[in-house]
């Protein structure tokens, strides 16, 4: 009887000072510490189990969100001039894609507001062609009419110039039929 107590007081203890050497999860993506063989933590970029009594929160920034979303501006900051430069290849990633989809805009210049921010939604199939026009799922409030539409017909135009996009097979094959959200902002100064 006397070793029974004495394993459960040891298991007891076991788990107390596992709960106390618990690895705190870092909240700052990217900045996972090295890990070894030798450690007593999984090396992963997620850390739970079932003993915890935290949730399971993976610590991975990944660079681009589930939805594919893209804001394109009319006159890109000196910053992000770069992102708008066109790819001189076929489209393999992600930000292959986004800057192809930066240099194909081209706002209206009649009938334009400054200021003005419209979204689409749409998709594209894995040759690169769009399954469907795009869905306008946002504009400026207290727009004319008028306006909207030249702004999407500036939208559909610009797309439509560019299309087919040159995919490669693999990310032909991973964007097919994935919705992709585009804001555009214009973003110019009419009056000068």
């Amino acid at each position: 009887m006397w070793r029974g107590i004495l394993v459960l007081i040891l298991l007891a203890v076991s788990m107390v000072t596992a709960g106390a050497q618990r690895r705190q999860i870092n909240p700052i993506p990217f900045s996972h510490e090295p890990c070894s063989v030798l450690d007593g933590r999984p090396c992963t970029p997620s850390f739970c189990s079932v003993l915890e009594h935290g949730p399971c929160i993976p610590e991975m920034d990944y660079p681009y969100g589930e939805n594919l979303q893209l804001t394109i501006e009319s006159v890109p900051s000196d910053a992000d001039r770069a992102r708008y430069q066109k790819p001189d290849h076929d489209l393999d990633t992600i930000g292959d894609l986004f800057a192809e989809l930066r240099t194909c805009w081209s706002p209206p210049s009649d009938n334009a507001r400054i200021g003005m921010q419209m979204s689409v939604r749409f998709s594209f199939n894995k040759t690169g062609g769009l399954i469907g026009p795009p869905r306008l799922t946002y504009a400026t409030a207290g727009v004319p009419a008028d306006t909207r539409t030249t702004y999407l017909n500036a939208i559909n135009s610009s797309l439509n110039a560019c299309l087919p996009l040159k995919f490669t097979s693999g990310l032909g094959g991973a964007l097919a039929g994935r919705p992709i959200a585009i804001r555009y902002v214009d973003n110019r100064e009419t009056g000068k």
